[in-house]
């Protein structure tokens, strides 16, 4: 099976946090966290419209500004959300530059803070100096037994929240996929069908609920040639798809090791395929790291074997263990696999 997500981080293990996360086949990336983040390339950054801020902490967010200045010149919408206050932080980001030539230029941003009962949202665009626009607030969605609620809803995958406890609220999310869609080339080879952007609507129809009973037209291209053919949605999936189990991603940053941050992670990371977490130190540092709203490699581990995640990925290290790298990863791996 092909994942439809690939991910990794945006830095290495000792510096800002963060991943970078591509669906595959759409040219279409998602952002969590705005650290530090010119290693990306403009490229990479123009194609994440979606970003997910854990909180506002400098290294967590300083690369607002590189994404901004990559965005700036095109007629996008870029969408951040966040936990409360990222409305403020962004107006105070914007406030910290003069925006009197770029009234031509068709940048919005929209941005979306959860609070306890609800979703607060503004934009900004650059047509009108990005001047703070409110929008009108929305109960918050679905928020389950253990603080859980959704963020962001797509055909294709939804993303949810939760709060965790870094003295402020440090949103943790998972990244989850409806159901997966593999095509049988092989197949489609057979019955004499060409592979192209046709499948791409064929596996939308299907994550937006479609009836098998669904005639489409689709423009397949062979040799060359462009031709236009009718298709019933059941039989293409009956023939060429195979649906399986969606694929899931965690990434849990900056919280303090307790009963009720631990039943939060575990519970938002559970089955994941990956889970990235913070570990900034080792577990020899226990009570530094509890002082400082951390959590250590071992409870990394525990954590990740806890909720049967199927790949632990820890990152966020102190600069206190620089060349010790290795050593907060097998500690984090011993606890994770029960040694």
């Amino acid at each position: 099976m092909n994942p439809s997500f690939s991910s990794s981080l945006i830095n290495d293990v000792f510096g800002d946090p963060g991943i970078y996360v591509e669906i595959r086949w759409s040219k279409r990336a998602l952002l969590f966290d705005l650290g530090h983040n010119d290693g990306l390339g403009p490229a990479r950054l123009l194609r994440a419209n979606e970003i997910f801020v854990s909180h506002t902490h400098m290294d967590h967010f300083i690369g607002f500004d590189a994404l901004l200045r990559v965005h700036l010149g095109r007629g996008k919408t870029l969408r951040l959300f966040g936990p409360p206050g990222l409305i403020d932080n962004v107006q105070g980001k914007l406030r910290g530059y003069t925006w009197n030539l770029v009234d031509g230029y068709p940048l919005t941003l929209d941005i979306q803070e959860f609070h306890s009962q609800e979703t607060r949202r503004a934009r900004f665009s650059a047509t009108n100096g990005f001047r703070l626009v409110e929008q009108p607030a929305h109960p918050l969605a679905s928020e389950s037994s253990t603080g859980q609620f959704i963020v962001f809803n797509d055909p294709m995958f939804t993303i949810s929240a939760v709060a965790l406890n870094h003295r402020i609220p440090s949103f943790a999310y998972s990244l989850q996929e409806q159901f997966h869609i593999n095509v049988n080339k092989q197949k489609l080879h057979e019955a004499g069908l060409p592979i192209g952007a046709w499948l791409k609507d064929v596996k939308q129809y299907i994550w937006q609920g479609q009836p098998d009973t669904f005639h489409f037209m689709a423009t397949l291209y062979d040799e060359h040639r462009r031709h236009e053919r009718e298709f019933v949605l059941g039989d293409v999936r009956e023939r060429f798809l195979t649906i399986s189990r969606g694929q899931k991603l965690t990434y849990v940053v900056d919280a303090r090791y307790d009963e009720e941050n631990e039943a939060k992670i575990v519970s938002l990371a559970q089955g994941a395929d990956l889970f990235y977490c913070e570990s900034p130190y080792l577990d020899i540092d226990a009570e530094k790291a509890r002082d400082r709203y951390h959590l250590t490699a071992r409870q990394a581990g525990l954590m990740a074997r806890k909720a049967q995640v199927r790949d632990l990925v820890v990152f966020h290290f102190s600069p206190r263990y620089t060349g010790q790298g290795d050593v907060l990863e097998r500690e984090a791996m011993d606890a994770f696999q029960g040694i």
